[in-house]
């Protein structure tokens, strides 16, 4: 699971690194010029679920049926281009993620990211091959650390079964699981 472009339909799809990473301020760019989001938060925000939901839900525009609880969220997210957003690429930043380091919900939280950006970037059917309705999408989100190593969050990023991590060139790395999410092992790793 190496770090990739976010403008890539590939893992990893959650990455946690500090806030003076040289790479994402170049992704962030790229990702921009070529017409994609930057959708920032400030993890200082986020502090509760219900915070999150209704940042998410005030800053992306969910549809009104947005339950406001995980699986709603992991399937507002991946079917976010279908609100009418086109086709363009989307990638998540949340600034000062130190504040969740301590938060029980961020293993949740991560998985519930790395689901929706599977599903985004693939776009798989139940048989798992290619959606003919939907359009893939590009969708990665960045957690950025002012204080914490991104390798000290390992174990409650990795918290839950479907979450795999790895640590490369000081980020922390997160995809599901290729066991459980099989299709992320085809020309990913």
């Amino acid at each position: 699971m190496d770090l990739r472009s976010l403008t890539e339909r590939r893992p990893p799809w959650v990455v946690f690194t500090r806030t003076d990473d040289p790479w994402l301020e170049a992704e962030a760019e790229h990702l921009q010029s070529a017409g994609g989001h930057v959708i920032r938060f400030d993890g200082r925000r986020l502090l509760e679920p219900s915070q999150v939901f209704s940042a998410f839900d005030e800053a992306m525009s969910l549809p009104d049926y947005f339950g406001r609880n995980w699986d709603a969220l992991a399937d507002c997210l991946h079917d976010w281009h279908a609100h009418g957003f086109g086709s363009k690429e989307v990638a998540i930043l949340i600034d000062h993620a130190d504040e969740l380091a301590s938060k029980a919900f961020l293993g949740t939280f991560v998985a519930v990211l790395c689901q929706a950006a599977w599903q985004a970037n693939l776009r798989l059917d139940s048989d798992g091959n290619p959606d003919e309705h939907l359009q893939p999408f590009t969708m990665h989100t960045v957690f950025l650390l002012d204080i914490h190593s991104p390798a000290t969050l390992t174990e409650i990023v990795g918290s839950t079964r479907d979450v795999e991590t790895t640590v490369r060139h000081g980020r922390l790395l997160a995809s599901l699981d290729a066991t459980a999410w099989p299709s992320t092992a085809r020309d990913d790793r």
